[in-house]
C-alpha cells in the first residue's frame, strides 16, 4: 500500500479520537464550565449534526481545489476546532470549536476515501478504503483511552491540544506524502448532485444509516446495560470498549479484504450476522464473559460494512464521486443519531437497557432487506441490456450482424 494511506490514516486516527473521547471527559468538561452532564452533552450532539451538515457543504465548497488541497485544508479546519475547544473559556465557545472540527470530519473521509481508491490497482481498492479508516478504528483502542487517561490526569484541555498536535501531523502527511491528482475534467457541482439521482447510490447510503445505526443502538447504552445487567464495575466499562474498538480495527481489514471479491455477499453476511448476534445480545448481556465476546463480535461485524458499504458508493457515483462518498459518512452519523434517539425511547418506556439490543438488530435487518433489494435491481436491469462487471454496471456488448 502506498505510503500516502499512511497520512490519510493519520488523519483519520485525529479524528477518530477527537470525535469519541469526549464520552469520556463529560464530567470533567461540564464540571469545569459549571453545566449538568445532560447539557454537556450537546458537545457530542453538536459534532454529530456538525459531520452531517459539513460533509455536502465542505465538499461542494471544496469542488474547485484539488482533492490533495482540499484535505490539507480540512485538517487545518480541524486544527483550529481543536485548539479552540482547548482554549475555550465558556461553554458556548467550547460548543463552537467541536462545530468548527466536525465540519472536516465527512469531507475528509468522504474525499479521503476517493483519493486512496485512485492510489490503487482497481481489485485492491476496498482495501485502500480500509486501510485509511484503519485509523478511526485504532483510535477507538488507543486514542480515546489514552485521551481519556491524559483528560483525566492532566486536565481535559490538554487532551484537545494533543489531538490538535495530533491534526498537525495529519496534515504535513498529507502535505508530503499524497499525490497531486488533477481535478477531474468537466465535472461540476451539478454532476455531483447527479448522483443522488441513482437509486443505487440512495440504497447503499440507506444501508449505512440503517447498518451501523445497529451497532450505536446498543453501545451508546453499554455502560448501564454493562453495570445493570452483566454485573461489571463502572470502572470495567472502559477495557469492554477497547474490545469492541479491536473488534472494529478486525472486521474493518477484513472489509476491506473482501469487499474487493465478493461485495454484495459480504453485505449479506456481516449485516446478517449483525443483526443476529444483537439480537442474542439480550440473552448475553446477562452473563459477563458472553457479553465481552458479543461486544468484540458487534465492533467487527459492524465495520465489516464500512468499506463495502463505501466501495459501492463510489462504484455506483463513479462519475462524481466525491460529494457522494462524503454524504455517505454523513449516513453514518445520521445512522448513530437515529438509533441512539430510539434506543432511549424503548429504554424510557420501561422495557430495560437490553431493549436497545432489539432495535439495534431491527435496524441491521432493514439494512439486509435493502442489500438484497439493492441485488434484485441491478439484476433486473442487467435483463433490460446491461451486464453487471465487478461491482458496477456496463453496457452490454452489441451482438454483430449475421449475413
Amino acid at each position: 500500500m502506498p505510503l500516502a494511506l499512511l497520512a490519510l490514516a493519520i488523519g483519520a486516527f485525529g479524528i477518530g479520537t477527537t470525535e469519541f473521547v469526549i464520552m469520556g471527559l463529560l464530567p470533567e468538561v461540564a464540571g469545569d464550565f459549571q453545566v449538568s452532564i445532560p447539557t454537556a452533552g450537546f458537545l457530542v450532539t453538536g459534532y454529530a449534526l456538525g459531520v452531517v451538515i459539513g460533509a455536502p457543504l465542505m465538499t461542494l465548497l471544496g469542488t474547485r481545489v484539488t482533492r490533495k488541497r482540499m484535505l490539507m485544508l480540512l485538517m487545518g479546519l480541524f486544527v483550529v476546532g481543536n485548539v479552540v475547544s482547548a482554549l475555550a473559556p465558556i461553554f458556548g465557545v467550547m460548543l463552537a470549536g467541536r462545530v468548527i472540527a466536525s465540519l472536516a470530519h465527512g469531507a475528509f473521509f468522504g474525499i479521503g476515501s476517493v483519493v486512496a481508491a485512485d492510489l490503487v490497482a482497481p481489485q485492491k481498492k476496498a482495501g485502500a478504503i480500509a486501510m485509511m479508516f484503519t485509523g478511526l478504528t485504532v483510535a477507538n483502542v488507543v486514542g480515546v483511552p489514552l485521551g481519556t487517561f491524559i483528560g483525566q490526569t492532566a486536565g481535559w484541555r490538554t487532551t484537545f491540544l494533543v489531538v490538535a498536535a495530533l491534526g498537525v501531523v495529519g496534515l504535513l502527511g498529507v502535505a508530503k506524502l499524497v499525490p497531486e491528482q488533477p481535478k477531474a475534467e468537466g465535472v461540476r457541482i451539478r454532476h455531483e448532485l447527479a448522483a443522488f439521482r441513482n437509486v443505487q447510490v440512495l440504497l447503499a447510503m440507506a444501508m449505512t444509516v440503517l447498518g451501523f445505526g445497529g451497532v450505536f443502538a446498543a453501545i451508546t447504552y453499554i455502560t448501564p446495560m454493562m453495570t445493570e445487567i452483566a454485573g461489571y464495575s463502572a470502572s470495567s466499562v472502559t477495557w469492554l470498549l477497547v474490545l469492541f474498538g479491536l473488534g472494529m480495527v478486525g472486521g474493518n481489514l477484513i472489509g476491506g479484504r473482501f469487499a474487493d471479491r465478493r461485495l454484495m455477499p459480504l453485505l449479506y453476511v456481516s449485516l446478517g450476522a449483525l443483526a443476529a448476534v444483537l439480537g442474542l445480545f439480550t440473552v448475553t448481556a446477562h452473563n459477563k464473559v458472553a457479553a465481552a465476546v458479543t461486544i468484540v463480535l458487534i465492533g467487527a461485524l459492524g465495520f465489516a460494512t464500512v468499506p463495502p458499504l463505501q466501495k459501492r458508493v463510489l462504484d455506483q457515483a463513479a462519475g462524481a464521486p466525491t460529494l457522494a462518498s462524503a454524504v455517505n459518512i454523513g449516513a453514518f452519523n445520521l445512522g448513530n443519531a437515529l438509533s441512539a434517539w430510539l434506543g432511549g425511547l424503548v429504554i424510557a418506556a420501561g422495557l430495560g437497557y437490553t431493549a436497545p439490543n432489539w432495535v439495534g438488530a431491527a435496524l441491521a435487518a432493514s439494512a439486509l432487506v435493502l442489500a438484497v433489494l439493492s441485488s434484485l435491481l441491478e439484476r433486473r436491469e442487467a435483463g433490460k441490456g446491461r451486464i453487471v462487471t465487478g461491482n458496477s454496471a456496463e453496457p452490454a456488448p452489441v451482438p454483430a450482424a449475421r449475413h
